[in-house]
């Protein structure tokens, strides 16, 4: 597995840009304000020396209290998974870089099928399932609303699907206070204490900042929640080109950055040192009728500026591509996603989420997709490992040695490189015609909804120790997640 490699390759802004950009951050929070809707987050800006208008809720800081706030925050996040020796954490900051799914779709595509229908509890638990099973993709977050679960136990089933079936980091979006101290209780549980999760969180939590410049009522409550609780969260903003940012790519830029900062600097005065990520899920929009736009190029060339500025921050940064305005699994689907993937991940951003699986501007997640972008994240990992030079690389014993006209098909200097120097796709079909039609003549769809079925046709596994399954259901309420089994443990295909 490829992850966690240094990209920083690719930089849309020059150093100049960034100072520009930055500058006009600082005027924003100094002459324009951000509202603040939560009554709680308004006394808390306020007791730290904010200029805190309570009639229009509008509050405005200076440029010094601004860095002051934003360098408390840890400029590295360990996101750990569940296996031995750490090989599945995530080490985010700096230009490292991670890749795997998003949310929260409210629609699901079955392998091999072009319809869609209303996600299920079901669905997060084969969706962790194949994640897991798939060496490329990094993560798991939440990726679909489960519509059979009532609101009140939304947050327990979703993180309760994910850690039951897959040992990766979860991360997901929470709806409520008592939801978040569940799923905290849940965790605490699976890790042992309190202490060891704070030590290893093998969750992390998204409380959403509202383009331009507004924190919501709800979302400021939930974040001082998670803050105050440790648990590694991402404020993220979704300014969009053209209709909650301007149309321009630097002017959404300042947006998100504005947005965002809000939430980190919140955070930081709940509880100092709380691991939060810069986030961006910025995009444009469709100026024919204003709809949200998912396989942009733009979208690549906004999220790849944006690691760029939360680098410049000394902030870990949750970016956002892979993603496509496709209905089903073809071209489009391939080329938007891989487009803002490369850019994305060339970039240097650490906590790249969507990139796998969601079509249809993100109302879809696809099962054949998880499988298509597990491929292409392996493919995009291989180009941010870049090009090593040094004398072994060169070869030039060997060069000497071979000579003109010779082969370096059976030199050990062939066979020791061979599988690390070149990505190898499972899922891309590199034989000839003949044989690739002897095979069936399958297309990328059809080899990809295969790979889905082998994966589901598996008996589902618990990762969760069987006397802890039994302690958690005992002890939270309303939670289904660990009683349900999918429709393939007992033989029964998705069409």
């Amino acid at each position: 597995m490829r992850k966690g490699l240094h990209g920083g390759m690719y930089n849309p802004l020059s150093d100049e840009d960034i100072q520009h950009i930055h500058a006009t951050v600082i005027r924003v929070f100094e002459e324009v304000g951000v509202q603040v809707n939560h009554a709680e987050a308004r006394k808390i800006f306020k007791a730290a020396g904010a200029d805190v208008d309570e009639g229009n809720r509008i509050v405005k800081f200076s440029g010094a209290m601004v860095m002051e706030l934003v360098e408390k925050a840890p400029a590295e996040i360990r996101l750990c998974g569940r296996a031995p020796e750490g090989s599945l954490d995530c080490e985010i900051g700096g230009a490292r870089v991670y890749l795997g799914t998003g949310g929260t779709a409210l629609n699901v595509q079955d392998p091999g099928s072009n319809d869609s229908r209303p996600s299920e509890l079901k669905d997060i638990i084969d969706m962790a399932r194949v994640v897991d099973a798939l060496e490329n993709i990094h993560f798991y977050m939440l990726n679909v609303f489960p519509h059979d679960v009532d609101a009140p136990h939304i947050d327990v089933n979703r993180f309760g699907a994910a850690l039951n079936h897959t040992r990766k980091h979860v991360m997901g979006g929470v709806y409520s206070v008592e939801g978040i101290r569940n799923v905290i209780k849940m965790a605490e549980m699976i890790a042992g204490s309190r202490e060891k999760l704070l030590a290893r969180p093998f969750i992390s939590m998204v409380t959403c900042i509202i383009s331009p410049f507004k924190i919501d009522e709800d979302y400021g409550r939930l974040a001082i929640e998670v803050a105050r609780n440790g648990i590694p969260l991402v404020v993220p903003a979704e300014p969009l080109c053209g209709a909650t940012a301007p149309i321009t790519l630097a002017g959404n830029l300042v947006v998100d950055c504005v947005d965002t900062l809000t939430g980190v600097m919140l955070t930081q005065l709940v509880n100092p040192g709380t691991p939060v990520l810069f986030g961006c899920i910025s995009s444009i929009t469709d100026l024919r009728d204003m709809k949200y736009l998912a396989g942009a190029v733009e979208m690549g060339l906004i999220n790849a500026a944006a690691a760029q500025m939360a680098r410049f921050y000394q902030l870990p940064i949750y970016a956002t591509a892979g993603m496509s305005d496709a209905k089903v699994n073809d071209a489009q689907a391939g080329y938007e996603s891989a487009i803002t993937n490369l850019l994305t991940a060339l970039a240097g951003a650490n906590f790249i989420h969507d990139a796998a699986g969601f079509l249809e501007f993100c109302m879809t997640a696809s099962y054949d997709k998880l499988v298509i972008d597990d491929e292409i994240i392996g493919m995009v990992m291989r180009a941010v490992e870049g090009i090593r030079v040094d004398e072994e690389t060169l070869a030039f014993d060997l060069l000497k040695k071979v000579g003109p006209g010779g082969h370096f098909v059976s030199s050990r200097h062939t066979r020791r490189h061979m599988r690390k120097e070149q990505f190898l796709p499972k899922l891309s079909d590199r034989e000839n015609r003949h044989a690739w039609v002897q095979n069936g003549a399958k297309d990328t769809r059809m080899r990809a909804a295969e790979r889905v079925r082998q994966i589901l046709n598996r008996p589902p596994a618990s990762v969760i120790p069987e006397d802890v399954r039994r302690r958690i259901i005992k002890e939270i309420p309303g939670l289904k997640a660990f009683s349900m089994e999918s429709p393939e443990a007992s033989g029964e295909n998705r069409s």
